[in-house]
């Protein structure tokens, strides 16, 4: 890419625009888009400079910050020229970035036809299938021979997204069926769409959650589905190329959210500054204040902490196990339930499961813990005085305790925070950490009282 890069530099100083449309030509997509990348200071005129067809398909591989100053450096013509050109979702996806007064704007620009089905596309719900969807598809009739139907492909499938599915409907428009091209190709001409039928068909719902079409194209291996709304009316298809960009920006939510942040949904160094600040401090204020109820406990056994000052030496040990099988817990379950691998339906399994998984971890890690500080005793002798024994069962079994209670909480939060319709990646490991520290300083006090009552305390 460097070649290319420093040869159309050369190109653009010659000054020979000639020669700078067949270079630019003559490169593929992908080589079109990191060159625009490249060279931010000519992104408008690089594209300026290619064919249509090629610029509406270089324009929507683009990132929404690189589309967004193309369009604003774009002569006019040109912005309506490649807004018309662009398929009716990837313009919609584009279009949904924007300002509404910079949205009439545009869509001023389309043609009639075109702006029928952009404002149809935006009146649907953001994140719904309704807004990826593409009325450009191939329906043909049931009652159709297969001369008729490739016909009627060569008349119209130019302007489809795909042809590789063909969509059967009856006289109300209504999806009876979809068939694979193949199906007519290796069948005799005079042979009808209603032979080859067989009724089985899958179908999104406009109003259906993109992630319910993500799961669907995974788990049925198509590339594209049928969208219908409550009727069975066709309006249109879902291809697999949109979904994949939503697979990746849902992974790319889910990652910031895990990690303690809202979503940013705008690259890292092009947002502005205090518009970071506002989704970074949201959560780190909910989860001081989280902390502060560990404070709270703590302060409750201050007398405890007081005549043991050794507890209070245990205490980041206690508590870091507990934060870490809680954290460890949640990613798991998150990433199951993103994948369709568990429902809420299967909480009380996962209880089960998590419950055993918390006691063997926590066993574990407990017998770790009792080996250490007893064994700490030899290298230090004074430091945990003459009830070492009984200190070592404290760290054992407050660490048993606190992974069973972490384990638990951060498997069954993210399910009650999709019963509760929020977003499960919202109960992120910096989440869980801290509702279990708050209960493992309880935990850890508790078990502490009862071995030590009578000798320490």
């Amino acid at each position: 890419m460097a070649i290319n890069t420093l040869n159309f530099l050369s190109v653009w100083g010659s000054g020979n625009q000639q020669q700078l449309k067949l270079f630019l030509n003559n490169l593929s997509i992908t080589d079109v888009a990191i060159l625009i990348n490249n060279n931010q200071a000519q992104e408008a005129d690089i594209l300026n400079e290619i064919n249509i067809h090629r610029a509406a398909s270089t324009f929507k591989i683009l990132d929404v910050n690189t589309q967004k100053r193309i369009i604003s450096e774009l002569p006019p013509y040109k912005t309506a020229e490649l807004l018309n050109q662009l398929s009716a979702d990837d313009r919609t996806a584009f279009l949904e970035y924007l300002p509404d007064k910079v949205i009439n704007e545009l869509i001023k620009t389309l043609n009639p036809e075109e702006r029928k089905i952009t404002l149809s596309l935006l009146g649907y719900p953001i994140d719904s299938v309704g807004r990826l969807m593409t009325p450009n598809y191939i329906a043909v009739k049931q009652h159709w021979t297969v001369l008729q139907v490739l016909k009627y492909i060569r008349r119209v499938g130019k302007q489809s997204e795909t042809i590789d599915v063909i969509y059967v409907v009856n006289d109300q428009l209504e999806l009876v069926d979809d068939l694979r091209i193949k199906e007519f190709l290796i069948v005799a001409i005079d042979t009808t769409v209603s032979q080859l039928m067989d009724n089985r068909f899958l179908a999104l719902n406009v109003n259906d959650h993109q992630s319910v079409a993500a799961y669907a194209f995974k788990n049925n291996n198509r590339v594209a589905l049928p969208v219908v709304n409550n009727k069975n009316i066709l309006l249109g298809i879902v291809t697999i190329d949109d979904i994949l960009w939503v697979a990746e920006e849902e992974y790319s939510e889910d990652m910031q959210k895990i990690g303690g942040t809202e979503a940013l949904n705008e690259p890292y160094l092009e947002m502005p500054f205090w518009k970071l600040i506002s989704k970074r401090a949201t959560w780190l204020i909910v989860l001081f204040l989280g902390e502060l109820l560990t404070a709270s406990a703590m302060s409750f056994f201050e007398d405890e902490i007081k005549k043991v000052i050794v507890l209070n030496m245990l205490v980041p040990l206690i508590i870091s196990s507990g934060g870490n099988s809680g954290s460890q817990a949640a990613t798991l379950v998150i990433q199951a339930m993103a994948k369709g691998e568990v429902a809420i339906s299967d909480a009380w399994q996962i209880f089960n499961r998590e419950l055993k998984s918390g006691l063997v971890l926590g066993g574990l890690l407990g017998i770790v813990g009792f080996l250490r500080t007893y064994m700490w005793s030899f290298i230090e002798p004074n430091l945990y005085g003459t009830h070492t024994f009984l200190l070592a069962l404290v760290t054992c079994f407050s660490v048993l305790g606190v992974v069973l209670w972490g384990t638990i909480m951060g498997a069954m939060l993210p399910l009650g925070l999709k019963r509760l319709k929020l977003d499960p990646a919202t109960s992120s490991a910096p989440f869980v950490a801290t509702l279990v520290d708050v209960v493992g300083i309880i935990i850890y006090f508790s078990v502490a009282y009862i071995f030590l009552k009578g000798t320490l305390l």
